[in-house]
């Protein structure tokens, strides 16, 4: 999986265990839905992370527990930058 990850521009800061691919942009970990959605209306994303495994995301639901996290989104030019934010609550 490293190399498929690398190969998809997905660096070890942005890596989690869930990697798929849509219409040829990556999404990697707990992504919630409506990001997905939003990536797919963009041009200028290779694809969307959400690093780690917080607790309180999609497939990660904790009684009780919610951690703040973000969505990055890694352009095509290769920087990332944080495309939504989830608060802890």
């Amino acid at each position: 999986m490293s190399a498929i990850k690398r190969g998809l521009g997905i660096s070890p800061e942005l890596s989690s265990c869930h990697t798929a691919t849509i219409n040829g942009k990556f999404v990697e970990g707990h992504v919630p839905a409506e990001q997905i959605i939003a990536m797919s209306k963009r041009d200028d994303l290779l694809g969307i992370a959400v690093p780690g495994m917080p607790a309180g995301s999609p497939g990660m639901e904790v009684d009780g527990k919610h951690d703040a996290y973000n969505v990055i989104g890694l352009s095509k030019a290769g920087t990332d930058h944080v495309v939504a934010e989830y608060p802890e609550n």
